[in-house]
């Protein structure tokens, strides 16, 4: 993805805060821990926060926590269902925090937006030394047969390479690293999956689905003709058809240690 699609891509999510917020998935508690795991202290900075669904995790599991999100309509998202959290406005590219004031920084399904050439020297001027970095995604299990071939009805735009466990890691192996040949802030990576899962109607999950990027820049016409595919590969499917139902997931982390 060329760096102009990737601004447009990444800028889309204000629009949709609202729905984002009653939408998107929390991410697995044990993934969370393992990110945190190695850190040497609590202080956690949540980059690119969003409307603070890992946020909360961090919160139901005891952490320092202060999360920084650069779309006004998602931080407002974020201070309005947790307003006891520290949050500011602010990029990974320009983190508003004095040096060494963090022990683990933490990225929920936003690593791969943030621009690593100017985000990795300042993601590590704010690390204390020997501090932590991890990338948190949320993937649909594709080894569930009927959440592959959601996958392939749904298209790229609503569940991507990242989407699915059977890609993600090659995806997101080099996320930490800067693209240009620029020096490393950060050690080789380690990545793990813990099994998560969402109750989703098949109406909540083609609300979840519209809330992706690729989604929300495409025309509306081809926007809805693509979701029309998505409710009409659910309502056939005896596992999504009727009532609520558990989708299948996996939350994946890549974590690297400050250089």
């Amino acid at each position: 993805m060329e760096e102009a699609e990737r601004q447009v891509h990444r800028s889309s999510f204000g629009a949709a805060a609202a729905a984002y917020a009653a939408h998107r998935p929390d991410y697995a508690q044990a993934a969370v821990r393992w990110a945190l795991e190695p850190a040497p202290g609590p202080r956690v900075l949540d980059l690119g926060a969003g409307t603070g669904k890992l946020t909360a995790t961090l919160v139901a599991l005891g952490a320092d926590v202060v999360a920084v999100e650069p779309d006004p309509a998602m931080l407002s998202e974020l201070r309005r269902a947790l307003p006891t959290v520290r949050a500011m406005p602010g990029s990974a590219e320009a983190i508003p925090l004095p040096d060494a004031s963090v022990d683990t920084v933490l990225a929920g399904n936003a690593m791969h937006w943030f621009d690593m050439d100017v985000a990795g020297p300042e993601i590590a001027r704010v690390l204390a030394p020997g501090g932590i970095l991890a990338g948190l995604w949320n993937v649909m299990d594709d080894q569930v047969d009927w959440v592959a071939g959601l996958a392939r009805i749904s298209g790229h735009a609503a569940v991507g390479p990242r989407d699915t466990p059977s890609a993600w890691r090659a995806e997101t192996a080099g996320a930490h690293l800067p693209r240009t040949g620029a020096e490393a802030r950060f050690g080789s990576p380690r990545q793990a999956e813990f099994p998560h899962g969402q109750r989703r109607t098949a109406d909540t999950l083609v609300s979840t689905l519209a809330t992706r990027a690729g989604m929300l820049v495409m025309p509306e016409q081809e926007r809805e003709a693509a979701l029309d595919r998505i409710r009409a590969f659910l309502a056939a499917g005896p596992e999504t058809a009727e009532g609520e139902f558990v989708l299948p997931m996996l939350t994946a982390v890549l974590r690297v240690r400050r250089l």
